[in-house]
């Protein structure tokens, strides 16, 4: 018996591909969250290298990075950059929907933190809604928001697959499917 082993594992994939950002633009207003960050992957070791490198040009260097243990499984407290170690400490009290940047010279970032297993239409709703200048959103509140709009997106979806699985026709008030090009039955009976 042979056993064929995935060599591309999360890891390996984190590093080859860039971090999935989007980030508030520079202005005077101040919001709740800097941006939003879409990992690939729950592998903090393997994702906070392609963030940290993202975010070197617009922010400069960060060096240490908070999380909330709920969402990742495994929380290094170091990780390996460039020559370089960035420092991971985690919070119970912080948001788990928040991942927090530091850096000794520059300051403090907030970013939402989209789950790797979003689907891209809800993941570019909340990045763009975590980048809106000056907004007063916490990352918890845009998640629960999402997944209600989530949750209707489903239901209409449904509700057009039944309306389309019963031909798409209306239904007249005795039951039967009533044709498009038919006028509906005044309450008698009549046309």
């Amino acid at each position: 018996m042979t056993t064929t082993l995935d060599r591309t594992a999360p890891r390996d994939l984190a590093v080859e591909l860039p971090a999935r950002l989007s980030l508030t633009p520079k202005t005077t207003l101040a919001g709740l969250l800097d941006g939003a960050w879409w990992p690939r992957s729950r592998d903090l070791a393997a994702e906070l290298p392609p963030l940290a490198a993202a975010l070197q040009e617009p922010w400069g260097r960060v060096t240490r990075v908070t999380v909330n243990p709920a969402r990742w499984p495994v929380v290094p407290h170091t990780v390996a950059l460039d020559g370089r170690t960035l420092h991971v400490g985690w919070f119970t009290e912080q948001d788990p929907d928040k991942l927090i940047l530091l850096s000794f010279t520059v300051g403090r970032w907030d970013l939402l933190v989209i789950p790797p297993e979003t689907e891209p239409a809800a993941a570019a709703r909340l990045m763009a809604a975590a980048a809106i200048p000056g907004s007063a959103l916490a990352a918890g509140v845009l998640m629960a928001d999402e997944r209600v709009i989530g949750r209707g997106i489903r239901d209409a979806r449904r509700r057009e697959a039944t309306w389309e699985s019963e031909g798409g026709a209306c239904m007249s008030p005795f039951g039967e499917p009533m044709g498009r090009s038919a006028p509906p039955l005044s309450g008698n009976g009549w046309r």
